[in-house]
Parts: structure tokens; C-alpha cells; sequence
């Protein structure tokens, strides 16, 4: 594809000399005689691979277009500028190259130079752009590993539990839909999922037995189930790339009036995700099967999580909750 150069300087004999220039090297140019001409022009058309903008404008000199620049849709926003300038003083560099200037090219300027600077900085602009699309790339790829390890240690967690397969999945999607309904961005949304998929590796740590036992759990016996958020946090604790993921399987079990566990800690003292995924896993806990019960009736569950508001649960994250549930979308939900 071939280079296009935007040209902006108020001298019709320089910005005559500049398009002939680059044009007669293979370079396709757009020439415009002042800021405002540009900011006028960014509005119907795609942006460049480079700008060359003298400084000294009437009406709006080249530091007040790049401010307007900066401003302006992101491909433009992005878009590499080298200033033009008859002025060598220091400052005016300085406050140039602040302002994100790629580089300065002297006037009068010597054709075969311009020609040179100018495919060089596309050139190595393209090399960066390359670079960070392999980067984004594999960056992409590693996540999508990271996750798929994420998932297989979910399912291995749940098949300790004879009834409550794809818990930890149901917990993770119900947990990503309360934080996109509470403004997360996509980042932190996939955050959350990745901890409401491993929120229960503590288990790991407890009996088969004690998971699956029917009848009620002696004191011993709901003394082992407790230890999971501990172990579960130490676990994930050794993920340094990634700390936060410790915190929902930690905390998932302290309530918002204190009277949790592991802690006992209270209100905002807990993580905003663990909160997020108690809410969460309480909903998936009451409408599955467990080996003591079957699944709750949905009036049920919505009462007991309207009961839970400001004791058990956050307010906020049980009212989406809530309207999950009177929504019907907590039944749409795939995984």
C-alpha cells in the first residue's frame, strides 16, 4: 500500500515543494494550508500514515492543532506528526516533542533528505505497528491457553461433587453478567469469570466424602468445608502474573454483615469481585441439586437473596441479581 503523507503549512511555496517532492517519490499527499484546514478534513476522511505540520500558523499554530488532534477520533489521535520549522531553538523542541512530535525536519529543507526522513518514519512506524499486532496476537494466544487451563481445573473441581457439575462455570457467567450490568469493562469482566471458575479450587483440599455426604455435616466435618476459601486463596496466591484471582476464591464466603469466613470481614473490607461471586454462587447453589437437597423453587431463591440484602450480600450486587432473575435471563445464560 502506499504511504499517504498529510502536508499542513501556511507557505503556498513550501507546501507546493513538499507535495511535488513526495509525490515525485512514489508518496501519496494530501496538502492543506492550515490547523483548521486539517481538523476540517480529519472529519471525512481516514487518516494517514504520517503528518508533516509546520509551527508557525496564523490562527493556529501546529502545537494548538496537535492539542486539537489529540482530541479527535483515535486513528487520527494516534497518527505520527513531524513538525516542520524554521526555528531552532531548544525550547521550541522540547515543547514539541512533549507534545508527542515524532521529529523535527529543518527549513528550507533539502529534497532528497525529506524524501529519506519521511520513508523512514513510515517505514519504521509500520515496523511498530507490525510488532504490536504480533504482540497483540500472542498476548491473545496465551490467554486463551491460560483460560482453557482455567476451565479444565473447573471441571476437575466440580467432579469432586457428584452433584453440582458446571458449578463453577454457571458462577463464572453469572458473575461476568452482575459486573457488565455494574459498568466492568470487558477486561475486568473477563477477570471476574477466570476467579467465579476457580472460586472453589479450595476443594481440592477437602474429602470426597465430606463433599458428597447426604445427611446433615457434623461440626468436624463443616470445619473441613470452611478450610477451602483458605486454601483455595493460598493456591491461586502463587499466580503472581494474576493476584486478584486469589481473592474470589478467598473470600467468597465472608458476608457483608462480618459473619463470614474465612476472616470474618465485612462490607467493603471484602473485594468488590468476591462480593460479586457470593451473590453469585449462593443463586447457583440454591437452584441446583446437592447431595441433601434438590433444587429450591426460583420464588424461593429470589426471596432468600432478597432476605440476604445487607447481611449476607452487598445490596447492590443482589438487586442485579435480582433483576437477573426477574429478567429471565439467568436461564439464557451459555456457557
Amino acid at each position: 500500500m502506499i504511504p499517504q503523507i498529510v502536508v499542513i503549512d501556511d507557505d503556498p511555496i513550501i507546501l507546493k515543494r513538499a507535495w511535488n517532492t513526495l509525490t515525485s517519490a512514489g508518496l501519496k499527499v494530501v496538502a492543506l494550508k492550515s490547523g483548521k484546514a486539517l481538523l476540517e478534513y480529519i472529519k471525512d476522511n481516514s487518516a494517514p500514515d504520517l503528518i508533516l505540520m509546520d509551527i508557525s500558523m496564523p490562527e493556529m499554530d501546529g502545537f494548538e492543532t496537535v492539542k486539537a488532534l489529540k482530541k479527535s477520533e483515535a486513528a487520527w489521535r494516534d497518527t505520527p506528526v513531524i513538525f516542520l520549522t524554521g526555528n531552532e531553538d531548544e525550547d521550541t523542541e522540547t515543547k514539541g516533542l512533549s507534545l508527542g512530535a515524532m521529529d523535527f525536519i529543518r527549513k528550507p529543507f533539502v529534497a532528497s533528505v525529506l524524501v529519506l526522513r519521511v520513508k523512514h518514519a513510515v517505514e519504521l512506524i509500520r515496523l511498530q505497528r507490525n510488532l504490536e499486532s504480533v504482540v497483540d496476537e500472542k498476548t491473545k494466544e496465551n490467554e486463551n491457553l491460560f483460560l482453557h487451563v482455567v476451565e479444565s481445573l473447573a471441571d476437575a473441581i466440580d467432579a469432586k461433587d457428584n452433584y453440582t457439575k458446571g458449578h463453577s462455570g454457571r458462577v463464572a457467567a453469572y458473575s461476568k453478567e452482575i459486573a457488565r450490568r455494574y459498568g466492568y469493562d470487558e477486561k475486568r469482566q473477563e477477570n471476574i469469570f477466570m476467579m467465579g471458575l476457580l472460586h472453589d479450587v479450595g476443594k481440592i483440599g477437602v474429602p470426597d466424602e465430606v463433599i458428597n455426604k447426604p445427611g446433615r455435616l457434623t461440626d468436624e466435618e463443616f470445619a473441613a468445608i470452611k478450610k477451602h476459601p483458605g486454601i483455595g486463596g493460598k493456591i491461586l496466591g502463587n499466580i503472581k502474573e494474576m493476584p486478584e484471582l486469589a481473592a474470589g476464591a478467598k473470600w467468597h464466603h465472608e458476608r457483608y454483615d462480618g459473619k463470614g469466613y474465612p476472616e470474618g470481614i465485612s462490607g467493603d473490607e471484602i473485594p468488590e469481585e468476591a462480593r460479586i461471586i457470593a451473590v453469585a454462587d449462593a443463586y447457583d447453589a440454591m437452584t441446583s441439586n446437592r447431595s441433601y437437597r434438590g433444587a429450591l423453587p426460583l420464588e424461593i431463591v429470589r426471596g432468600e437473596i432478597e432476605k440476604g440484602k445487607g447481611n449476607q450480600f452487598d445490596p447492590k450486587f443482589a438487586d442485579i441479581m435480582l433483576e437477573m432473575i426477574d429478567d429471565g435471563s439467568v436461564t439464557t445464560i451459555i456457557l
